[in-house]
C-alpha cells in the first residue's frame, strides 16, 4: 500500500474507531491518524491469522480492516489508562 493511502485509510479508520469507542480523545488529527495506521496493522494481523487478507489498499475492506484494529488499540487504551488512574 502506498504511503498517501496508508495515511487516507489511516485517517478514516481513526476517525471511525472514535465515533465506535467513546472515551477522551488522547489527540487530534495526527494521532487519529497514527491510531488509524496502526490500527490497519493490528487488524490486518487478526485477519491475516484468521486467514483473511490485511490492509491491501485504498478500498472498503482495508478501512474496514483498520477500524478494526483501531477500534481494538482503543479499547485496550481504555482498559490501561483506567488501571493507571
Amino acid at each position: 500500500m502506498g504511503l498517501i493511502s496508508w495515511v487516507v485509510v489511516g485517517a478514516i479508520a481513526g476517525f471511525l474507531a472514535r465515533r465506535i469507542v467513546p472515551g477522551p480523545d488522547p489527540g487530534r488529527f495526527v494521532v487519529t491518524v497514527l491510531l488509524g495506521m496502526a490500527g490497519a496493522s493490528v487488524g490486518g494481523f487478526v485477519v491475516g491469522v484468521l486467514g483473511g487478507s490485511g490492509a491491501t489498499g485504498f478500498n472498503v475492506w482495508s478501512v474496514l480492516v483498520a477500524t478494526l484494529g483501531a477500534v481494538v488499540l482503543l479499547y485496550l487504551y481504555g482498559l490501561i489508562a483506567r488501571q493507571t488512574v
